[in-house]
């Protein structure tokens, strides 16, 4: 997901109260726009003792009073740790039995306290960006954020290595962001990364971070060690969480064809099915264990597609036959072990599906296929709808609707998050969707979030 994404290194926040000029910051000729600073009052932060036994070596910490951009924080909130990454809400001592219904009891009545226009934000999840208006570049959450998830409180928030400086100014923002949830009364959001390892990292690439990266999955298949690929996500885990996520897009579960994938190469496990299987299992498994969301992508498969959806359509013309020996062997595996989200990519399929609709808008792949062939359960996401094998054929309402109908339970990072919302919201009130549609959506959404870190 978001390879292609572009790292901006400076941003704009144009007259928003509670915004002030970065110090040093500057824009582009022709422009008013500086780095967004939200205000909010910055500690030192020593998460090393967080990963004391690991493998991992910190650094790169803020000094204290200073946020990443150079510029010093004014007011706002001090938070002395991390956001909550697990156990609380999953349980505790009860039997199997009780605790489910004990959370799905809690989902019922988050759900039955809710207003339409908040299902209908609970479905999203979307950059830090898209919450505030004119605004390119987020490193902080204070007041303007504040704003944009209490008018609109979405599901989750992803981040990109723009928003990400270092350990302090991760901690303090994401900490912030959950709060601002809590305070206002609605459910934990997922806070999210894409953080494979090797060619997509947000953390561990940046020498701030101080971590170490567990290197592409094409290494670690051709290794055939599962034991190092579960290590592999643990670590992962291990250096997210104390950062505040509770979400990765990973792992990555697509076979590789390498003589037609122009994007999959390093990041497939393997080019042989069962190897692939294998390690995807293993990876889910480490997450799990450490109570870290994880997500398989990109279902049905993007290993044997040529080009980049990124930047426009791709199609594969396997038959049905040769997705169920193949592509969709490692998504099997990750349904066996319990994955929480699976991510459907942007593939068309016009001999499963009989034309060219994106996968993830085709209810003969996210319902016929995902939910009633292989009996997955848990929560559907789309890749990104701001790639071009999106954008080029629809519009912001038109793909998040299209999604929804086709049985996704979440619209990712639509081009324009107000549209597509609106348009959601709009559908439910012409009845073109049902609000028992959102629900069921909702139930599958909120379920995950009681299981991993409460609501």
């Amino acid at each position: 997901m978001l390879v292609g994404v572009s790292e901006i290194a400076s941003a704009c926040a144009i007259g928003s109260k509670g915004l002030r000029r970065s110090r040093g910051s500057r824009c582009s000729k022709g422009s008013s726009v500086t780095v967004l600073v939200d205000s909010i009052t910055r500690r030192r932060f020593v998460w090393l003792a967080a990963l004391a036994g690991g493998s991992l070596a910190l650094g790169g910490c803020a000094a204290d009073g200073a946020d990443g951009s150079g510029a010093e924080s004014s007011s706002g909130t001090m938070f002395d740790e991390p956001g909550k990454t697990g156990g609380e809400g999953a349980g505790g001592g009860q039997n199997p039995e009780d605790a489910a219904a004990a959370a799905r009891a809690a989902v019922d009545e988050r759900i039955g306290a809710m207003t339409l226009e908040q299902k209908v934000a609970q479905l999203f999840i979307v950059t830090p960006e898209a919450l505030v208006e004119g605004v390119s570049q987020v490193t902080q959450a204070g007041e303007a954020t504040h704003e944009g998830v209490t008018t609109h409180p979405v599901g989750g928030i992803v981040y990109f290595a723009q928003n990400l400086l270092d350990p302090e100014q991760t901690t303090a923002m994401l900490a912030n962001v959950k709060q601002f949830y809590a305070d206002d009364g609605n459910a934990a959001p997922f806070i999210a990364v894409d953080e494979e390892g090797g060619t997509v990292v947000r953390i561990a690439d940046n020498e701030a971070f101080g971590v170490q990266d567990v290197g592409d999955a094409s290494a670690l298949g051709s290794a055939g060690d599962t034991e190092a690929a579960k290590r592999a996500a643990e670590q992962i885990a291990d250096y997210l969480a104390p950062l505040g996520f509770n979400l990765d897009f990973a792992p990555v579960a697509d076979v590789v064809n390498p003589l037609r994938s122009d994007t999959m190469g390093l990041r497939s496990f393997s080019s042989d099915a069962s190897v692939a299987a294998d390690m995807v299992r293993a990876e889910v498994e480490g997450f799990r264990g450490k109570k870290m969301l994880c997500c398989a992508k990109h279902f049905p498969g993007i290993g044997a597609a040529a080009g980049d959806s990124h930047e426009g359509a791709i199609t594969i013309d396997s038959t049905n036959e040769e997705l169920e020996t193949v592509d969709l062997v490692p998504f099997r595996a990750a349904i066996e072990a319990e994955v929480p989200m699976i991510m459907v990519g942007h593939v068309s399929l016009p001999n499963i599906v009989g034309d060219s609709t994106p996968a993830p808008l085709s209810s003969a792949v996210v319902q016929g296929m995902l939910r009633d062939s292989l009996g997955y359960t848990g929560i559907i996401v789309t890749d990104s709808l701001s790639m071009g094998a999106i954008t080029d054929y629809y519009t912001p309402a038109e793909a998040a609707v299209a999604a929804l109908k086709a049985g996704c339970d979440i619209p990712l990072m639509p081009e324009r998050f107000d549209e597509a919302y609106q348009g959601v919201l709009n559908a439910v009130q012409a009845g073109e969707l049902t609000e028992e549609r959102i629900d069921e959506s909702l139930i599958r959404i909120l379920t995950a979030k009681q299981e991993y870190f409460g609501l």
